[in-house]
């Protein structure tokens, strides 16, 4: 990662979010942003990504941003296992991939706390750019 700090980047993060998913799923972006917040506080990084995936699809185009800034963010801040280039998908790097022999996100507890604060972080940003840009 460079000199950035990590609220700037999860700012810079939680506005393309916004606009991506805007962009996406017009007025229904706030309310999925809304709603993957309260599945990753509520259940875990495992849920909010599983949450993305089972999207249908009015949402799905949305959550496939969301899910893809999500794994940029944790790879640019190289939070295992996202720190290898190319980071694995967002699912499998939260689950690992037995197939692959690689452990997931869940075998490194500080990983995993990093991972949630800054997927939290970055969600309420993204919760309040979306309303603005729905306001402006």
């Amino acid at each position: 990662m460079s000199g950035e700090n990590l609220d700037g980047l999860c700012a810079r993060y939680g506005y393309q979010i916004a606009r991506d998913v805007s962009d996406a799923i017009k007025k229904a972006a706030e309310n999925h942003i809304t709603k993957s917040l309260g599945v990753l506080q509520e259940d875990g990084v495992y849920a909010f990504a599983l949450y993305q995936v089972s999207r249908g699809k009015r949402e799905k185009e949305g959550a496939e941003k969301l899910k893809g800034l999500a794994q940029g963010l944790l790879h640019e801040v190289g939070v295992r296992p996202f720190d290898s280039n190319p980071p694995p998908d967002l699912l499998e790097g939260v689950r690992g991939n037995p197939q692959k022999v690689s452990s997931g996100l869940g075998e490194d507890l500080d990983s995993l706390l990093m991972a949630k604060r800054l997927l939290e972080q970055t969600l309420i940003y993204a919760r309040y750019h979306s309303k603005a840009l729905e306001l402006g």
